[in-house]
């Protein structure tokens, strides 16, 4: 399906301050994409999505953002196993993994998703969303670090705390107090990309060489997806020789496991429809 010239109405935002973020993330120039609706009610869901488009298509205006569901997108949520890309950063950046290579010997937990019952690497780790592995990472790096870290990159609330009443295995970026809006993973997907992190560029292009989930001759695609449960998250950017096109999807899943596949479904779909994303 295509949305392009299908857009059932657009307002433009102007200076926007939201209240579910802080003050610094004012909205500019954002169009509200009210024809992406299609692709949600297409999958029964109900969620939000950030695209922003830095190919250079539009003439004086080098760039175009797009949010579908502005007060959503605007909402923070657990950021689940999209964490996974900063939490990469942080073991590297504290000498906890060396590299790509580097073996994590499985604990023999029996998981319920099998690729998670092996031993890891960080780039298996990232391909298999192994949560363990990142608990790993957690403990020895503790709340504090973690803490100074996610001040650094600004990256959402910034408060890995565990309510008292949480589990004591749970982890704080899928049941703890940690959370992220869609526009701010926009605004951190875009930090990385440009290698502007305060993390060395090595480190920064081996977690953006873990992240590739697709590639062709003139285009890549690196994304993670993430579940917490009750919602779930598809983030990332396709690089094209013009420049990339972000995004950040998040939806509710009542269905639970049934509801997944929608995340890239809706995603893809709606790429599809602006040309980020070939047709086939």
């Amino acid at each position: 399906m295509r949305f392009v010239g299908r857009i059932l109405s657009t307002r433009f935002i102007a200076l926007l301050i939201c209240s579910f973020m802080p003050a610094s993330l004012a909205l500019a120039n954002v169009v509200e994409h009210v024809g992406w609706q299609q692709a949600f009610e297409k999958y029964d869901a109900v969620g939000t999505i950030v695209v922003l488009d830095q190919r250079g298509k539009y003439g004086s205006n080098q760039q175009k953002e797009w949010v579908y569901n502005l007060e959503r997108a605007s909402q923070r949520f657990s950021p689940a196993s999209t964490f996974k890309i900063p939490h990469s950063l942080f073991a590297l950046d504290a000498q906890l993994v060396k590299d790509e290579f580097q073996v994590f010997k499985w604990d023999g937990v029996k998981r319920s998703f099998a690729p998670h019952n092996q031993d890891q690497n960080l780039r298996s780790a990232m391909r298999n969303s192994a949560v363990w592995v990142y608990d790993i990472f957690a403990k020895q790096l503790g709340e504090q670090k973690a803490r100074q870290y996610l001040t650094q990159i600004n990256y959402g609330n910034a408060d890995p705390r565990m309510d008292s009443q949480v589990a004591e295995n749970s982890s704080y970026w899928i049941d703890g107090n940690l959370a992220i809006s869609a526009f701010e993973q926009i605004e951190f997907l875009k930090a990385l990309y440009r290698n502007q992190l305060p993390f060395t560029l090595d480190a920064q292009l081996l977690v953006k060489d873990i992240m590739i989930t697709e590639a062709k001759t003139d285009w890549i695609l690196r994304a993670k997806t993430g579940w917490q449960g009750k919602y779930g998250w598809w983030v990332g950017w396709i690089e094209w020789p013009t420049g990339p096109v972000f995004f950040a999807l998040n939806i509710d899943t009542p269905n639970r496991l049934q509801d997944l596949y929608k995340r890239q479904a809706i995603t893809r779909e709606i790429l599809k429809s602006i040309e980020a994303l070939p047709a086939s």
